[in-house]
């Protein structure tokens, strides 16, 4: 029998997200601590030398082939958001520059860091893209683009983009799995940079020294803030980490013409750890390589275009309101969920009455009632909520209708295990 993959997914879309909620609180409940009387590489050049080593031939079959499932499914999300005002927005500026890698979707080609930006905002723009979750959550497959790009350009073969990719993706979730950046007020892209820098950096064919120091660039200097995802969200939501994917190319090729960038970029005096972090261990000898996993199998692809703490309430509000019939019957409605799904989707005024697109997909109380208000089947709810989210207005009859359902919500966060 087969199932379209995204059907299937919204099957056990409830089940999919048990673990990863798991995981984030196991992760959240215990911090990594440095390690005392160590003399140790600074962690940019332990980064560099693990990318720099990572062979294609050390990458499984059961991995390539999950890339190849991300990229598909990527593009997907890409060309769905393709005619959306603040991609087109991205997409004309990129294309005011020329260059050799095409932006998706056109016969256009521009430089590759623009690329990765105006490619890597149509991916992510209708947060339909995979996820993963450690200390906090992240897309890492907003890096596809960035690899695509550089590949291009560089005129790199399949299996120099598939590594590349892997590079991206194992550094980025490696780096959440031990630094919680949020808690300190840093926004999730921070980790992109590195990742990036070094994903790119591979498909240059960079030595350890230059990767080392397109990671410094990459760094130092684009540090963004959390006020993205707090209060009303703002188109930039979804495009945060495409910017951060075109400073870490960028960091790249400053690094290929033999810039320098500031070090010990992590463990500095005012470096990353001491600045925006706190202290962590980072190993990267327990990365992914032969005969070790890579993070990329713990990577989720969504069934539903909103955050990824609203996945399973999406899931119940069906159920529920294939039960109940008529909504009017509803006096309240509770919804249970982490701390770090409460602090991003249910704390905040502006996530009870969203004004924006973006405030919406982020507020755990609209996706609920959006989807029991037009979700009819599981298999159809994932375009209705994403059509939903998209033309939110508050002077539209349908979502006064919404909002009535959302003013009897009540939230509460788990207690810790």
């Amino acid at each position: 029998m087969k199932l379209p993959r995204r059907a299937f997914l919204q099957l056990a879309a409830g089940a999919a997200a048990l673990p990863v909620a798991s995981r984030m609180a196991g992760a959240q409940n215990h911090p990594i601590q440095p390690p005392s009387g160590q003399s140790v590489r600074p962690l940019a050049e332990r980064l560099a030398a693990y990318a720099d080593g990572l062979r294609y031939d050390d990458i499984d079959a059961a991995t390539i082939e999950r890339v190849k499932t991300h990229v598909i499914d990527t593009i997907g999300c890409g060309i769905g958001a393709f005619d959306e005002k603040p991609v087109g927005i991205c997409r004309n500026v990129a294309l005011a520059v020329g260059g050799h890698s095409t932006i998706i979707g056109t016969d256009r080609r521009t430089t590759p860091d623009l690329a990765a930006f105006a490619n890597g905002a149509a991916f992510r723009y209708f947060d339909f893209n995979d996820t993963y979750v450690g200390r906090f959550s992240v897309h890492p497959s907003d890096h596809i683009a960035a690899c695509l790009a550089v590949a291009e350009a560089e005129r790199a073969s399949a299996q120099d983009l598939i590594t590349s990719i892997v590079i991206a993706y194992e550094v980025n979730c490696r780096l959440v799995d031990a630094l919680d950046i949020t808690t300190r007020g840093w926004d999730p892209p921070v980790m992109s940079l590195p990742a990036v820098a070094l994903a790119a950096g591979k498909l240059m064919k960079l030595g350890p020294d230059q990767l080392t120091q397109a990671v410094n660039l990459a760094v130092n200097d684009h540090i963004p803030m959390a006020q993205t995802r707090v209060q009303t969200l703002s188109d930039w939501k979804g495009f945060a980490d495409a910017e951060a994917a075109r400073n870490a190319v960028f960091a790249a090729l400053l690094a290929r013409g033999g810039l320098t960038g500031p070090a010990p970029v992590f463990e500095g005096q005012s470096g990353f750890f001491k600045q925006v972090s706190g202290p962590a261990n980072v190993d990267p000898d327990t990365f992914g390589r032969r005969g070790v996993p890579f993070r990329i199998h713990r990577c989720a692809i969504k069934p539903y275009p909103a955050v990824i703490y609203t996945q399973t309430a999406i899931v119940a509000g069906l159920e529920v309101a294939r039960d109940v019939g008529s909504l009017d019957r509803i006096a309240a409605i509770e919804i249970a969920t982490t701390q770090r799904g409460y602090q991003r989707t249910g704390s905040e005024p502006e996530k009870w009455s969203p004004k924006t697109r973006e405030t919406a997909d982020h507020s755990l109380p609209y996706i609920t009632a959006r989807a029991m208000f037009d979700g009819t089947s599981p298999m159809k709810a994932s375009r209705r909520v994403s059509l939903a989210i998209r033309r939110s207005s508050p002077s539209c009859k349908r979502s006064r209708s919404v909002r009535t359902l959302v003013s009897r919500h009540g939230s509460e966060q788990l207690p810790r295990a």
